[in-house]
């Protein structure tokens, strides 16, 4: 068994492709409509046939609800894995992504960062030695 899909709500899909490509630097994958419906996946472009994410609209009440919630919080809405989260950071900070939480390291190997990725999550950023 393995992880094939994962999701996070956002409030725009079109935002979001926009921030999570353009910023990020994932890489799209699927984009499908369907009616009123829109299956819009992104992946890393170092694993294009890995776990896809996808940009789930928030329209359901209850995910605006939990959204809202988890975002009031303080609580990442997923992690990405990074190499540097120094250099990530400082990379995000020049495109003018907001951050919640400066690189902190929380446990003996592990760094993290957290930023707002202006479509309703905050998303963290890890490094694993």
């Amino acid at each position: 068994m393995k992880i094939i899909h994962t999701s996070v709500f956002v409030s725009d899909q079109g935002k979001a492709l926009k921030f999570y490509t353009e910023t990020l630097g994932f890489v799209k994958k699927r984009d499908i409509t369907a009616e009123q419906y829109r299956w819009l996946t992104v992946v890393s472009p170092d694993d294009q046939n890995g776990t896809e994410l996808i940009l789930e609209p928030n329209d359901n009440p209850a995910a605006k609800t939990y959204q809202k919630a988890i975002f009031e919080q303080g609580i990442p809405a997923t992690s990405f894995g990074v190499s540097d989260v120094h250099a990530e950071h400082e990379r995000l900070k020049e495109l003018g992504v907001q951050f919640t939480m400066e690189p902190t390291k929380v446990m003996e190997h592990v760094i993290i960062a957290v930023f707002d990725d202006a479509c309703g999550n905050l998303i963290q950023i890890q490094q694993t030695a």
